[in-house]
Order: structure tokens, then C-alpha cells, then sequence
């Protein structure tokens, strides 16, 4: 930017110059010798409106020699400019194409309106891959500053579901504003990849039975939640802290996760007592879900732990990471 308006500078002095001086030197009008200063500068080729004197033709070919070099200069710098900024952000697309091409089970978040975006935020925090789909022109100059890995095209449309590695995702949010819109992506999703984990959300309580006919795997009204989390405050307020202490970072340390028993693992088929879970780690084992989609909340020390069962506890995170690796 600094070198066009130095060059625009250079250029608007040497018309002013050159007007100014075709007015005292030839006696022309202002407007007939800015006029002549620009078929000069330009070269159109239009004759002169006067025949000039000696320093008349000296200050044309003054102008000659600097008004078609700065204007020149100036046009390229101009052109160069919008051509590697176009040039840049191609390549900056092609690159970011590049990466999401690559990506294997991550999370694909549709909208980046006011739900979307703290969604996100959880993700990049907990270390998650994710692609965001949005269009909104402000929200994608977010996306850009924040660095997000983000395609600015229509989250309905199919191909931009394929672009954004569906078949090969781990989850899928459609979080956009009209519920309408969420069904159809929802509806889409399912039909692209029959297994994945779809979450969408509701902002109508009627729009809720047709999203999981649509094949959505949980529907949540932020709206209903946000009510009942209200409400709970003022009924519950110490059960409401402990569950933020449970599920956010807090000052304590403490944190809820959930890990999978993964196949080969050296506890499959060993009871809690025998796994060694919360001496070797320190961690509260807070619920067992197994494989058949059965919850044990507060499983007694005697269950048996089998694979693909989820093992939900409470714990420090450094003692959670450990306990991750080792199962």
C-alpha cells in the first residue's frame, strides 16, 4: 500500500505541474490544460489544441517522460497487488483443500453462527480435528484470522459435504439457523456416510422428530437447555458446580472423560477391583456404558470390563492422559 501511494502521489504532482504549466506557459484555460496534460499522459493520439511554443513542446515532453512512467508504474503496482493477493489466497485454499483431504476421523461443524463458533472453540482446545462449513462472508473472515480449516460454500449442497471429507469423518454438527436447513444436511449426511455421528440442532421443539427421522444420532435444543440449566441453578445451585467442575476445566484440575476399551486391551475380562483403575491412576469411575448401549452409573466394584465398553471417570488430566494410554 505504501509504494501505490507513492506512486499515486508522483502522479497526481506531475498533472497538477503540467496543468498549471500548460495554463501560464500557453494561456489555456485550467480545464483545456488538464485536458491536454492527460491525452498526453495517456497517448491517445489526439492533436494538440493549440499549436505550442518551445516551452510548450519542453514541458510536453517533460510530461511525456514522467507522466507515462508513473502512470504506468502505478497501473502495475495496482495490477500486482490484486494479482498476488488472488494469487495467495488461491494457493492458501488449495493448500487448506490439501489438509482436509487428508483428514481421517474428525469432526465436521456446519455453521459458525453463535453455537457453532463455542463448538469449535471446545474442539480446538481439546486438540480435535475439525472442518467448519460456512458462507456468511463475516464469519469466514473470522475463520481465516483464527486459522480454522473451513470451506466457504453452502453446507447443504452435497459435493461441499464430500469436499469436507465426510466419508471418512467421525462426526458431523448442523448447527446453521434454520432448522429446515439442519433436517436437510442432516437428512444428506446419513445418506453419504450411513454410520457416522450426526448432532444437530433444534431450535423448534417440533423440529426435533423430524431431524431423527432424518437419521440425526442426537438432537439438542440449546434453547431448552439453557432453561432447564436456569432452573437448576436456582434449585440446585451445588449440584449445578459440581457438574461444571465435572465437565469444564476448572481451578481444581479435575475433569470428566470418557475412554473406550480398545480391543487387546489388558483389562478385558477383568472386574474393577482387578483393572487397578483408581490405584494406578487415582481416577472415580463414575459409569460403565457397554457395548449393548447399557448404562452402570456408579458400577460396583465386582463388574467385569469387556471391549468396546466406555468408561466414564473423573479425575486430574494429567492422571486421565495416563489412564488413556495405558487402557
Amino acid at each position: 500500500m505504501r509504494k501505490i501511494r507513492y506512486a499515486v502521489s508522483l502522479l497526481l504532482t506531475t498533472i497538477c505541474i503540467s496543468t498549471l504549466g500548460y495554463h501560464f506557459i500557453e494561456g489555456m484555460s485550467l480545464f483545456d490544460s488538464f485536458y491536454m496534460t492527460i491525452i498526453t499522459i495517456s497517448t491517445v493520439g489526439f492533436e494538440e489544441l493549440m499549436p505550442l511554443s518551445v516551452p510548450g513542446r519542453v514541458l510536453t515532453l517533460f510530461v511525456i517522460a514522467t507522466g507515462i512512467s508513473l502512470a504506468g508504474y502505478t497501473l502495475g503496482t495496482i495490477l500486482r497487488m490484486f494479482i498476488e493477493g488472488e494469487l495467495r489466497k488461491s494457493f492458501g485454499r488449495r493448500k487448506v483443500e490439501k489438509k482436509i483431504a487428508h483428514l481421517k476421523q474428525h469432526y465436521i461443524i456446519c455453521g459458525y453462527g453463535r453455537i457453532g463458533k463455542l463448538i469449535v472453540q471446545e474442539l480446538a482446545s481439546h486438540g480435535k480435528d475439525f472442518v467448519v462449513i460456512e458462507n456468511d462472508p463475516a464469519a469466514v473472515e473470522e475463520l481465516e484470522a483464527e486459522r480454522y480449516l473451513f470451506l466457504p460454500h453452502d453446507a447443504t449442497s452435497d459435493e461441499t459435504l464430500i469436499d469436507a471429507g465426510i466419508e471418512n469423518a467421525r462426526g458431523i454438527v448442523t448447527a446453521v439457523r434454520s432448522d429446515a436447513d439442519n433436517v436437510f444436511i442432516t437428512l444428506t449426511a446419513r445418506g453419504l456416510n450411513s454410520d457416522i455421528f450426526i448432532l444437530a440442532r433444534a431450535s423448534e421443539e417440533t423440529s426435533e422428530i423430524k431431524m431423527k427421522r432424518a437419521g440425526a444420532t442426537r438432537v439438542v435444543s440449546p434453547y431448552m437447555i439453557g432453561g432447564k440449566r436456569m432452573a437448576q441453578v436456582l434449585i440446585k445451585p451445588t449440584v449445578v458446580d459440581f457438574i461444571d467442575i465435572a465437565i469444564q476445566e476448572s481451578n481444581l484440575g479435575l475433569r470428566m472423560e470418557e475412554a473406550i476399551v480398545r480391543k487387546g486391551s489388558k483389562l478385558i475380562g477383568k472386574n474393577l477391583i482387578e483393572s487397578n483403575l483408581r490405584k494406578d491412576f487415582g481416577v472415580i469411575i463414575v459409569l460403565i456404558k457397554k457395548c449393548s448401549g447399557e448404562m452402570i452409573f456408579n458400577p460396583v466394584p465386582a463388574e467385569i470390563l469387556e471391549e468396546r465398553d466406555v468408561i466414564v471417570v473423573l479425575g486430574k488430566k494429567e492422571d486421565m492422559e495416563r489412564m488413556t494410554e495405558a487402557i
